[in-house]
């Protein structure tokens, strides 16, 4: 698993259609993405699994239900929340989200799965959410500024519609690790998983500039620290 630290010295670019706010330049660095621990010199990487590549990008979307989840706090108890962090991980949701990691899986995954006859119902659901989970993005961002906050009726609507976005995700991405992710594993040779990690990491790469999943692990830690929730320890209970 990447850390944030590693990621800090990945490529350098910038994603269009994420705000300023949570931009991150990124240092430029020889890593490849798909490094497993330390490597000796003149030894070759293991690449990162298909399966892998999108349970990593799991936890991106893990962490941002997390800002959700901060933000709604924040809303119940009256205290003071800036909209940047939460506009932020909503565009964030909306570029490697929506308009990469998902459309990756009803590319790749989605298709072959219903080709075999395996799990249609399921692919059916989760196709179904990700379409709710783009227009509850949507209302997301528009309730997401100054005036949203201020005003009772759109801060209602901004904790329901990030609260109906937690609920869905927290199931649906659990269901597809353990349950869609092997089950595509299980339909393809070594040979066609091995090919399909390399898509992966191409179309990422055509898609972002460079290494999307370093660029949303940077992004998301930024968010995190505006809104004071980047310390792992903070969310260790006092037993």
């Amino acid at each position: 698993m990447k850390s944030d630290e590693v990621a800090h010295t990945r490529r350098q670019f910038l994603v269009a259609g994420v705000s300023a706010g949570a931009g991150i330049s990124l240092a430029g660095c020889q890593l490849e993405r798909g490094v497993q621990g330390e490597m000796s010199q003149g030894e070759e990487g293991e690449k990162v699994t298909p399966g892998e590549d999108l349970m990593q990008e799991h936890g991106v979307l893990k962490r941002i239900l997390l800002v959700y989840g901060e933000g709604i706090r924040r809303i119940d108890a009256n205290q003071d929340l800036p909209p940047e962090p939460l506009q932020n991980a909503a565009r964030l949701v909306r570029s490697f989200v929506e308009e990469y990691h998902e459309q990756q899986e009803e590319q790749y995954l989605f298709p072959r799965l219903r080709q075999a006859g395996k799990l249609v119902d399921l692919v059916d659901v989760l196709l179904e959410q990700h379409r709710a989970g783009r227009k509850v993005t949507d209302r997301i961002v528009t309730l997401a500024t100054m005036q949203g906050l201020r005003d009772a009726d759109q801060r209602r609507e901004l904790t329901l519609r990030m609260q109906q976005f937690i609920r869905m995700y927290s199931a649906h991405e659990a269901r597809e690790d353990t349950v869609l992710f092997p089950a595509f594993r299980d339909l393809l040779s070594k040979r066609e998983y091995d090919a399909l990690g390399e898509d992966f990491e191409n179309n990422e790469h055509r898609h972002f500039g460079a290494d999307g999943f370093d660029m949303a692990v940077d992004q998301v830690a930024e968010i995190e620290k505006t809104l004071g929730i980047y310390e792992l320890s903070l969310f260790t209970p006092q037993v």
